[in-house]
């Protein structure tokens, strides 16, 4: 007997997705990947921009060529609606699907929807109960709320890279959109927690995340050690501002990660290596290794250089000396733990194409995440989603299409 696949966390919750490129695709995708039904709304012949931001591409019988990576790494689980809200019969449309839905996230310049009527106040009189979400990079109020915000522009104020490269190199950007993937992960929480509300008291809300915020926040214990001292954390490159050996070390055949964090784990280190190092006054404990960070690297990078890397990993993992290699994505993708976890899965679009994507990585014994509808072709579902929600018919599906509406 067939067993019944588990009802999804967010089955029965819509979401009016009005957001692009990349914090608030993210954050869409979560909830779809949750089990919301997520409605995409893209302008008709362009959509989001990252269909467009590549190569790579996907190959394409019909056009130039198919959608990019980019956009297709972010808008699983949706369902793609072509209106062009510019236009006031558009706009209309949005505000008949609202009350539809329990969450709408935009990520709009701060005060750019107001005009169509498309605003939080404008949408809250029709849906009082709504949970919207307002990206934007520096939020609704502030001297900065007019300024557009870019991930690498936040990186930069919200002082990641003046953390990031090496000491005496330029500051450096994290190769991934951090500010813009945490923005994301944080709004999620908001948007969760405020249905909750919602659920409870019928109440609504605005929730506003910006990028930089959510930069500040990601600071973490670097930002707290300047809060407490007053001292600016100066760039280390690859190695921590608090413990020592935490690093990249040279072996070999390439480079090793090694991250002690206790003085037994560095005793452990020695042993394996045959070196005397925890016997040094200078690197006996902690604050020593900071203190002599430099004499300990210079002699631990002529003993690490003498094994390849899969030796040390090999024989450091069996002493419980956290370590491990530097992985390129062929490796990654190849390593054995990463594919039994699953991180790589296979989606098929309506046109047929095969895609490998990215999995949600949260693992959830009751409801797990799954992947029903791979990244959707532009306005795929723009009659589907507007006869069902709407009642359009044929006839205002096809005048709505000849005006340039959807």
């Amino acid at each position: 007997m067939t067993t019944p696949e588990p009802q999804a966390a967010l089955a029965g919750v819509r979401v009016l997705d009005l957001s692009r490129v990349l914090a608030g695709p993210w954050a869409t995708q979560i909830l779809g990947d949750l089990g919301a039904d997520v409605i995409k709304i893209e302008k008709p012949g362009e959509g989001d921009d990252t269909r467009h931001w590549g190569p790579p591409f996907l190959p394409s019988d019909t056009h130039e060529h198919g959608d990019a990576a980019y956009f297709l790494c972010a808008n699983r689980n949706k369902r793609s609606v072509t209106i062009d809200f510019a236009k006031p019969q558009g706009a209309d449309l949005i505000r008949k699907l609202a009350p539809h839905c329990q969450i709408l996230v935009e990520n709009f310049k701060t005060g750019g929807l107001k005009k169509y009527g498309l605003n939080y106040a404008s949408i809250a009189a029709a849906n009082p109960s709504i949970v919207y979400c307002s990206i934007t990079g520096f939020g609704q109020t502030g001297p900065y709320a007019k300024r557009p915000g870019y991930d690498y522009i936040v990186q930069g104020m919200g002082g990641l890279m003046s953390l990031t490269g090496e000491p005496d190199g330029e500051p450096m950007k994290s190769a991934v959109a951090v500010a813009d993937l945490f923005t994301g992960m944080y709004a999620v929480t908001a948007i969760l927690a405020a249905l909750r509300h919602a659920e409870r008291t019928g109440e609504g809300q605005h929730i506003d995340a910006a990028l930089l915020d959510a930069q500040v926040a990601m600071l973490a214990n670097l930002g707290a050690s300047y809060l407490l001292s007053g001292e600016k954390p100066q760039r280390l490159g690859n190695q921590h501002a608090s413990i020592a050996p935490y690093q990249v070390l040279p072996t070999s055949d390439g480079h090793i990660i090694l991250a002690i964090g206790n003085d037994h784990q560095f005793r452990a280190f020695c042993d394996v290596a045959g070196a005397p190092l925890a016997d040094d006054p200078r690197f006996a404990d902690n604050d020593d290794r900071v203190v002599h960070r430099a004499e300990l690297t210079a002699a631990l990078s002529q003993i690490t250089a003498r094994r390849s890397t899969e030796e040390w990993v090999r024989a450091l993992e069996a002493a419980s000396v956290p370590c491990g290699p530097i992985n390129t994505l062929d490796r990654v993708y190849a390593d054995p733990h990463v594919q039994a976890r699953g991180a790589v899965e296979t989606a098929t679009r309506s046109d047929g194409a095969t895609l490998r994507l990215a999995a949600n990585p949260l693992r959830m014994s009751a409801t797990p995440p799954r992947t029903r509808i791979a990244p959707p072709l532009l306005g795929e579902h723009t009659y589907e989603v507007l006869n069902e929600l709407l009642g359009a018919t044929n006839a205002d599906l096809e005048k709505w299409r000849k005006s340039g509406v959807i």
